[in-house]
């Protein structure tokens, strides 16, 4: 039998597969070359949050729905729209992510730390949210799921990768408001975490 191709959702999945390109370039190829500072501080334990992060994507690869077909059954019209938020968000994730990254410069880890000379990171992405690297991963994670996961996968998916993400804020920000002190509880009343205007 003969696999017919559906259009927008076929575009969809070519969208997020190139986009993961994309991002694994923004950390991997065009990253800060220069050595790191030593470590001042470091919080191994976000490193069970990055595992949960992983394992978000994870499922929202692993769980999917029918190949070439929209994640909810809609009209034409409903899969341009969702071809419309996936490609927005494909192409919105890796950028403010690199931008992100490019902003922290040196001071970018994996892992929860402080470096010699650590400073506080206001300006660029971080005015918009306190950890735009998380924003891009969870829209990455988004338009990986609206592409290619069935409805549960990515419910579930979501729940896994906010829980890793909360596990590291947690862990990132204990450090940062034990360097910075009033000056981090002041950013962090005025910029949310993750999502703009939600957390």
């Amino acid at each position: 039998m003969m696999l017919t191709l559906d259009l927008w959702p076929t575009l969809s999945l070519v969208v997020v597969v190139l986009s993961w390109f994309v991002f694994a370039a923004v950390f991997l190829i065009f990253g800060d070359k220069t050595k790191s500072p030593p470590d001042k501080t470091r919080a191994p334990g976000s490193l069970v949050g990055v595992v949960l992060q992983g394992m978000g994507y994870g499922l929202a690869w692993g769980i999917q729905r029918a190949r070439f077909s929209p994640i909810v059954p809609v009209g034409v019209s409903g899969k341009i729209i969702l071809f419309a938020v996936i490609l927005a968000l494909a192409i919105a994730s890796p950028l403010f992510a690199f931008r992100a990254r490019q902003t922290l410069g040196k001071q970018w880890s994996v892992t929860a730390r402080l470096v010699e000379g650590h400073r506080l990171v206001t300006q660029g992405p971080y005015r918009i949210v306190r950890n735009p690297i998380y924003t891009g991963m969870f829209g990455m994670l988004l338009a990986t799921g609206l592409a290619i996961s069935h409805w549960i996968g990515l419910a579930i998916a979501i729940i896994v990768f906010a829980i890793g993400t909360m596990i590291r804020v947690r862990n990132e920000e204990r450090l940062l408001r034990a360097a910075f002190g009033a000056e981090f509880d002041d950013y962090a009343r005025r910029v949310p975490a993750v999502i703009p205007f939600l957390f």
